[in-house]
């Protein structure tokens, strides 16, 4: 993979480490479009703090924004999460196994423990 794009990568992740930004991912998965006063509304935050993770959002390509006037729309970009969802994919088949032996393990368990109950 080239530098450029492990570094869009690293700010994908980074962006989506904070809890802050993942909630406003959401907000925004839930609504085409919200305005930055809607999206700090609910966050206890103050508006800089939220217009810095706005910030952290779009350098990582995850979402983009719109003026008109004197409000400033958030949309989403769904393409910017789109590397990192192909990185994921690519090491989906190491956990899968292991999730479905997991289950397996799980169920056995629990059957066990339901022939020992008197």
């Amino acid at each position: 993979m080239a530098k450029y794009g492990e570094a869009s990568l690293d700010r994908t992740f980074a962006a989506l480490a904070d809890p802050t930004r993942r909630a406003i991912l959401a907000r925004l998965a839930d609504q085409p479009s919200a305005s930055v006063s809607a999206l700090a509304d609910p966050l206890p935050i103050k508006l800089p703090a939220v217009m810095k993770h706005l910030d952290v959002l779009s350098a990582a390509g995850l979402i983009t924004r719109s003026k008109q006037g004197r409000t400033v729309s958030v949309r989403l970009a769904p393409e910017g999460m789109r590397a990192a969802a192909e990185w994921l994919a690519r090491y989906e088949r190491f956990w899968s196994g292991r999730l479905d032996r997991l289950g397996e393990y799980a169920e056995r368990a629990e059957a066990r423990a339901r022939k020992e109950r008197p």
